[in-house]
């Protein structure tokens, strides 16, 4: 039989479930060679498999090759991932916009673009709606206002279309509600790899992708594990680079090496001034400054 190419969506207990377009899931064992290579497999991996009929599992085969990785992630272990979608409820818990910095911190620090997603945007109003707009779009993120239950999700669509989203935010934003509804007349990845596991379909545990209803090589990780912006592993001199309007105007500070926090001639405190950055944006950096520069003293 022919090899195939196809993406893998699942790996659990040594098996790995790789989605072949028009052929159907794969329950796949990798070649002893990754071993030998220290290569391992990872969910979001493009791979060569080898169809096989020597065993009872239904449509089997032999990873034998894993292709080249455009990005990966280490918590949770994620390859070859576009975008970050970092869903937020715009109510019901109200917006933590410190807790929804640390997130876009955390995408800028793996490099991998993150676009915002704010939900039950049917219970607030509309100035707050704008506002949340007017933080962030200014810094270049991609802003969404949805709701995931029952709105329209065309635009959400259009933006995941043909690319690995990794899903993050916190508890109670409604993560698991847009899984179902961007995925829900999609039987084949979650039915079959639910059954072989004797598990429900968004179990949490592992990292997994889904494919996105009516959209071709289109899929959203649910991401068990990714947490959100570690001042423990970040350096104070960086930390200006994961805002990128603060990163945008340290161009016109006096000193090289600005903290943008008690320096004179700062270009970033003055364009704080000037309304060209947030208040809320300046006060995470500040926050995230200290909490850095604590960590050290201690």
């Amino acid at each position: 039989m022919d090899d195939f190419t196809g993406r893998i969506v699942k790996g659990v207990g040594g098996f790995y479930y790789v989605d072949v377009p028009h052929n159907g899931i794969f329950t796949c064992r990798a070649k002893g060679l990754f071993r030998n290579e220290k290569v391992k497999p990872l969910v979001g991996d493009m791979v060569r498999l080898h169809p096989v009929t020597d065993t009872d599992i239904d449509n089997p085969g032999h990873i034998d090759r894993v292709l080249p990785r455009h990005s990966e992630m280490i918590r949770p272990a994620l390859a070859n991932v576009d975008q970050i979608l970092v869903l937020f409820a715009a109510k019901d818990p109200p917006v933590n916009l410190n807790l929804l910095d640390r997130f876009l911190c955390e995408t800028a620090r793996r490099d991998i673009p993150g676009v915002i997603c704010f939900n039950k945007c049917d219970l607030a109003d509309e100035e707050k709606k704008t506002r949340l707009k007017q933080i962030y779009e200014p810094a270049g993120y991609k802003v969404l206002l949805m709701n995931a239950k029952t709105g329209d999700l065309t635009d959400l669509k259009a933006i995941l279309k043909g690319k690995v989203s990794a899903l993050a935010g916190p508890s109670g934003a409604g993560k698991s509600t847009l899984v179902n509804r961007l995925q829900s007349e999609v039987e084949m990845e979650t039915g079959i790899i639910s059954k072989k596991l004797g598990r429900g379909k968004h179990t949490t545990r592992h990292a997994q992708l889904f494919r996105v209803d009516a959209l071709e090589d289109t899929y959203i990780a649910d991401t068990p594990g990714f947490s959100s912006f570690d001042v423990m592993e970040e350096d104070a001199s960086n930390l200006g680079s994961l805002f990128p309007e603060i990163d945008k105007f340290s161009a016109d500070c006096r000193f090289a090496r600005c903290s943008h926090i008690k320096e004179n001639e700062c270009g970033v405190k003055a364009a704080l001034e000037a309304g060209l950055i947030p208040v809320s944006r300046y006060e995470s950096y500040s926050l995230f400054y200290e909490e850095i520069r604590s960590r050290r003293n201690y």
